[in-house]
């Protein structure tokens, strides 16, 4: 199956850059580019690509917020924020608004094509120990948000081997991590995985590190 792509940057440069190297890839295909964020939400919606590649600033709407739509229109949409630092301060409200992992902007052409495909594939966090630094350092800086009452409740109807897996999930380790460090099968995390995010209303493991990290189940540092 090819990977549809959209890319959405302001800067020509950046799409005709991005644009050359995933369609040398014999699984991706750009189908689509926006020069702005309004743009790229009505793209998405025109074209239906699997992965969209998300600049932050951009003009008439920025890629945060045009996230934000296009996952309340679709919430089987993927966004790949795409940033030039890895400590860009909006990359978190990006992660909230629904994003599904980020990328540097200086990434090899293997790094960009091995992200479209992670994030295609449902997988989602991208780069775990990157992303991991980046929640807690804006979990540090900010007041996150105390969870709404529905949410508190969808919290407590995890089992305890389920927390323990959503915190490892937010520490930034994979599957197969997560079933050494708790010595059972990787099948059997995929499972609580599911479950999770079945439970909390989740979109992907990106979000539920996010959800660990504004519950306090996770402290940064």
């Amino acid at each position: 199956m090819t990977i549809r792509v959209l890319i959405a940057d302001d800067q020509m440069m950046v799409r005709e850059g991005f644009s050359v190297l995933l369609n040398a890839m014999p699984d991706i295909e750009v189908v689509g580019e926006a020069v702005n964020g309004r743009q790229a939400v009505e793209r998405v919606r025109e074209l239906a690509p699997d992965v969209v590649l998300m600049d932050i600033r951009m003009p008439e709407l920025n890629g945060i917020e045009a996230t934000r739509e296009i996952v309340a229109a679709d919430d089987t949409a993927k966004v790949l924020v795409l940033t030039t630092f890895d400590l860009d301060e909006y990359v978190y409200q990006a992660l909230r608004a629904g994003a599904s992992g980020f990328l540097l902007k200086d990434a090899s052409a293997r790094q960009l094509a091995d992200g479209v495909r992670v994030v295609a594939s449902g997988e989602a966090l991208l780069a775990p120990s990157v992303t991991k630094r980046l929640i807690t350092e804006f979990s540090r800086l900010s007041e996150a948000p105390r969870m709404m009452p529905s949410a508190q409740a969808a919290y407590g109807e995890l089992t305890e081997r389920e927390t323990e897996v959503l915190v490892l999930i937010a520490q930034g380790l994979s599957n197969a991590e997560i079933a050494e460090r708790l010595v059972v099968a990787e099948s059997t995390i995929k499972t609580h995985v599911s479950r999770i995010l079945v439970k909390l209303g989740l979109r992907d493991r990106t979000q539920a590190a996010v959800f660990a990290y504004e519950a306090r189940l996770v402290t940064p540092g």
